[in-house]
């Protein structure tokens, strides 16, 4: 059971939300072409919160609130644990601008563990307060400090290879069995969008159908401009249940490549005519501008250089680690360097990775990784963009970054650790063993693999057997790039349970459906 939550805690939770808050606006979720979206919906000489609302890095006493307006406003945020609001807290907000696009991250402190809130931001006039937006109305859970059960999902991968925002699914089809999971909150693993994946009004579908998109200016070309990178996410919040998905389950944001470009790295020059910025880097610092701007993700990262590498605590039983594995990604070569060049990782983030895995004191620590450890992704037709290369021999390239962080664990005694990732396009259960490895410092693990949400859907990829991965399960189309509509899609689930602090993963399909569960006792010291 929950524990009630006094005023006084709640007090405490919305007097925080008032330092450094920021939540901003602009357009709408609209089914509309261009810029001016949703214009029946905006009240004249009111300003309107355009985009919904998210919440983000939800600890056991703390959180981040998001949302956008359409214009230069104040944001005035409620809270509550009773979803009508009474006794609701009310608390001043920042002033948004166009300078961050009219989004805005909004801190929330010193709040009760394990419970239930209800949030509702509106937009204020500053010229006369009483010119208000409606309410947009949120919800979230806290993580409990005590052990109680806890249910997570994860995914990635979303409006790609040319599947965008489809009406007739109410936006993506997946989010609604999603959302009925009810889960604590949502692991995004990267491609959060597809800046590189313009969409068009219609695609012909191989039952002679044709899947419609919502098409807006931002989506008719590759993103180059800030302004477009933004547009990536304004389109994809055009999805209505896609919005309702979010605001009642928090997200953990990882980003990967489609943020920027499909399988970049830092200092590539673009070969691709469809950009006339060639410079990834250029590219680089204008998309992860926009990721921030529309993704609640908390300033728990320790890096200097503004990677998103982080540690949630989630109460006694789950540490989650989120990487950064492309903003220090190595060039696209071949990947079979015998010394290391800066892998994935690199050696600051390796060496955080590492300590605070050894600080974790709860039962499992849950790392997610935005590339897969043991499947070979290829870059054209010699280089490489994963982390394995096909050479099942001793580590090579990326996958000595792996090696390291793998003997580390086994060395420090650190049990109970799964790893969680999407990128590839379909869903699987990877089991690891040193028995069949050809490098064998490491002690047995397993790795669950899910995606994608609204993209096309590809594989299966072959496995590298340095770190001797054996596929447990695999769902997979049977050709290349097939459509949301044919079913292809796929989320996964993470629940421990708080009395026998197991941990179940449960590959789910489209409808929700459970494809492959499979339970692990955590190790008792």
């Amino acid at each position: 059971m929950t524990e009630p939550t006094s005023r006084r805690q709640v007090l405490r939770g919305a007097a925080a939300l008032g330092a450094g808050a920021a939540i901003l606006g602009t357009a709408s979720p609209a089914l509309a072409r261009g810029r001016d979206h949703l214009p029946a919906l905006v009240r004249h000489g009111r300003p309107t919160l355009t985009h919904g609302v998210q919440s983000g890095d939800v600890l056991t006493d703390a959180a981040t609130l998001w949302a956008r307006a359409d214009r230069r406003s104040r944001l005035v945020v409620e809270l509550s644990r009773d979803p009508s609001f009474r006794r609701a807290i009310t608390v001043p907000g920042p002033v948004v601008t166009d300078r961050s696009d009219f989004t805005g991250r909004l801190p929330l402190r010193h709040l009760p563990s394990g419970t239930e809130l209800h949030y509702r931001v509106r937009a204020v006039d500053l010229r006369d307060p009483r010119r208000t937006s409606e309410s947009v109305v949120g919800r979230l859970r806290t993580a409990s400090t005590r052990r109680d059960d806890v249910r997570f999902l994860w995914s990635g991968d979303i409006a790609g290879q040319g599947w965008g925002v489809n009406p007739a699914y109410g936006g993506f089809r997946i989010a609604d069995a999603m959302t009925a999971r009810d889960a604590d909150f949502f692991l995004c693993s990267g491609d959060t969008v597809y800046a590189d994946g313009p969409v068009t009004e219609s695609v012909a579908l191989p039952d002679g159908s044709t899947w419609r998109n919502l098409v807006i200016e931002e989506k008719t070309k590759v993103a180059e401009t800030l302004d477009e990178f933004r547009g990536q996410f304004r389109y994809n919040l055009l999805a209505d249940n896609w919005r309702s998905f979010l605001a009642g389950t928090p997200v953990v944001g990882q980003w990967d490549d489609h943020e920027v470009t499909n399988n970049w790295y830092p200092g590539e020059v673009l070969a691709d005519d469809r950009y006339t910025e060639k410079r990834v880097d250029v590219l680089a610092e204008r998309a992860r501008r926009a990721y921030h701007e529309y993704v609640p993700v908390s300033r728990l990262s320790p890096d200097p250089e503004g990677r998103i590498y982080r540690v949630l605590h989630l109460g006694p039983m789950l540490d989650l680690f989120v990487l950064d594995m492309r903003t220090h990604k190595d060039p696209n070569t071949a990947n079979a360097e015998t010394r290391s060049d800066g892998g994935v990782l690199g050696r600051r983030q390796t060496d955080w990775l590492l300590r605070e895995l050894r600080r974790s004191r709860a039962t499992w620590k849950v790392i997610a990784a935005d590339l897969p450890i043991g499947l070979v992704v290829p870059d054209g037709s010699a280089a490489q963009e994963g982390i394995a290369q096909g050479d099942p021999g001793l580590p090579l390239g990326r996958e000595r970054d792996i090696a390291e962080v793998l003997r580390g664990l086994q060395r420090y005694g650190i049990r109970n650790h799964v790893w969680l990732t999407a990128d590839v396009h379909y869903t699987a259960a990877h089991h690891y063993a040193p028995e069949r490895a050809a490098f064998g410092d490491f002690d047995p693990f397993w790795e669950f693999v899910s995606g994608p949400l609204n993209a096309g859907a590809f594989g299966p990829n072959a496995l590298d057997g340095t770190f001797g991965p054996r596929a447990e399960f695999v769902a997979a189309p049977p050709r290349a790039n097939a459509s949301p509509a044919e079913g292809y899609q796929f989320f996964g689930e993470v629940e421990i349970d708080g009395g026998s602090q197991a941990l179940t993963v449960t590959l789910r399909d489209v409808e929700g459906g459970a494809l492959f569960t499979r339970t692990l006792e955590p190790h008792r010291r």
